[in-house]
């Protein structure tokens, strides 16, 4: 990947078209309606995410979501940095992961993304995203909620890259930090009011 650079405008629109297209493909809709799950959308929280598609009951399915997810995300990256630098890859990360939550082919009703926020940190700077997915892992481990475990994971990115002297990345992170807190309001307000459900645990009419 080529240095840091000031990105054309034109360089910044190519690099908002592949983040977006990248982001907006819908591969957990995609995967539940080829595996004859139906459309998860109408299951759950209506999330097509990959613990959404883990309602299914099909941990395949929800595994390959989630690998996709991550990888669409480090693809609009890695392609963005060889065609435009530095720049054009941060770019392309937060557009990705913007195209993944706001997908024009569902009316604006995408995932919270996560995955792709993961995807994004392993080809932006894979030790900061190693470090964010074992934190995930861990805090999921030990405290079966997927949300919180993301919103942790997500929190203590920023002060990886700062702890790593990746400063411009730090900042990177932290406004993809802040997207994620934003996507995840609702489960900020169950968790708080002790209804958010556990990982696996099917959503019910009290955890809406």
């Amino acid at each position: 990947m080529n240095g840091m650079a000031a990105l054309t405008w034109t360089g910044a629109g190519l690099a908002i078209l592949i983040g977006y297209g990248f982001g907006s493909i819908p591969f957990g809709l995609l995967i539940s309606l080829a595996a004859g799950l139906g459309d998860v959308r109408k299951i759950g929280s209506g999330n097509i995410g990959a613990t959404n598609v883990l309602r299914t009951g099909k941990k395949w399915a929800a595994a390959l979501t989630l690998l996709l997810d991550g990888g669409k995300g480090a693809a609009a990256v890695l392609i963005a940095g060889w065609l435009l630098g530095l720049s054009g890859a941060m770019v392309a990360g937060l557009a990705v992961v913007f195209g993944h939550i706001l997908p024009v082919w569902l009316k604006f009703k995408g995932g919270k993304g996560v995955a792709t926020f993961i995807g994004v940190l392993l080809a932006i700077y894979w030790p900061v995203g190693l470090l964010v997915i074992a934190t995930w892992l861990a805090m999921a481990f030990l405290l079966k909620y997927s949300s919180l475990s993301a919103l942790v994971a997500a929190a203590l990115a920023p002060a990886y890259m700062i702890a790593f002297g990746e400063l411009t990345f730090a900042v990177f992170a932290l406004i993809l930090t802040i997207v994620l807190f934003i996507t995840h309001h609702e489960n900020i307000y169950r968790l708080w009011h002790g209804t958010e459900p556990r990982i696996g645990q099917k959503k019910t009419s009290e955890n809406p």
